[in-house]
């Protein structure tokens, strides 16, 4: 079963029992509440069991109650406007060392990402990195910093890595004009997404290029223009989103290519350690 938890509850809702019609509701008109409750205290906040709530979750295409719950969580990331994602964040996050419970999620994060990777699809991802005639990458808002990480260290391997640095949506086009069959546009964008991001996207594929997206869900919607798509869990934490798996995803993007180009890279960053003792660039204390 496709399609995001409001479509799906909608398209089963009829066939519910009253219970269900119940749990239904509840999602759909208090998600922000719903988000963060466990399956014994949703089904107590719907006055059903948590068994019927765990029913639900299978019911409506889900393999178990954590990830309708992470459904649910996509929901209200795609829909809370800035101050509403702080002030839900904050009745999560009340409880106990706000440290810890911030770290230990992002810990889940990465081991969730990790468990939901398709391998063929990451490594079809490096292979075309490696064979690309030239390398685009753009990432806009939150994503910028993700784009401007994989590119900073893309240019220490490659020469034909063009990072799409720009100002306003227009220049968007203006920066990937050259782009055609043969190239690559790794893009990034998670909720709430970049207009901008999704059009370089379509963009980028009616020009023949290969398009390497990094996203959070299938549902995302980057993930129809993309030739290869990512995907990286980046629950809300506060008004912004968690980059900590989506980081670990390039991270391994990197090692991946630089085994890869191991002899090329070696001799390249000798040249490289020459020119940076010469130029003094680094402190030596």
């Amino acid at each position: 079963m496709t399609g995001n938890i409001t479509e799906r509850i909608e398209a089963r809702y009829a066939s519910f029992s009253k219970g269900q019609k119940r749990i239904a509701s509840a999602i759909l008109n208090n998600y922000e509440k719903t988000a963060y409750m466990t399956a014994s205290k949703l089904g107590a906040f719907c006055e059903v069991s948590e068994s019927t709530v765990v029913r639900f979750a299978g019911e409506i295409g889900y393999e178990g109650y954590p990830e309708m719950q992470r459904a649910i969580r996509e929901l209200l990331r795609t829909k809370l406007t800035s101050s509403q994602r702080i002030a839900v964040s904050g009745e999560h996050l009340e409880h106990g060392d706000l440290l810890s419970n911030v770290l230990c999620a992002d810990m889940d994060k990465i081991k969730y990402t990790l468990e939901h990777t398709d391998r063929a699809v990451f490594n079809k991802a490096v292979d075309a990195i490696l064979s690309a005639r030239r390398i685009y990458i753009f990432g806009s808002r939150s994503s910028a910093m993700l784009s401007y990480f994989l590119s900073f260290n893309l240019e220490l391997i490659f020469d034909n890595v063009k990072r799409v640095d720009v100002s306003t949506s227009g220049e968007v086009f203006e920066k990937l004009f050259s782009l055609g069959e043969g190239d690559v546009l790794f893009i990034s964008s998670f909720p709430r997404y970049s207009k901008t991001a999704v059009d370089a996207a379509r963009f980028a594929r009616e020009r023949g290029a290969t398009v390497i997206a990094l996203s959070d869900s299938a549902q995302s919607p980057l993930a129809g223009y993309a030739d290869l798509l990512l995907t990286a869990q980046s629950d809300m934490a506060s008004f912004v989103d968690s980059l900590v798996a989506p980081l670990s995803i390039l991270n391994a993007l990197l090692v991946s290519v630089a085994r890869a180009k191991q002899s090329d890279i070696t001799e390249r960053f000798d040249r490289l350690e020459r020119l940076w003792e010469e130029y003094d660039v680094y402190d030596k204390h």
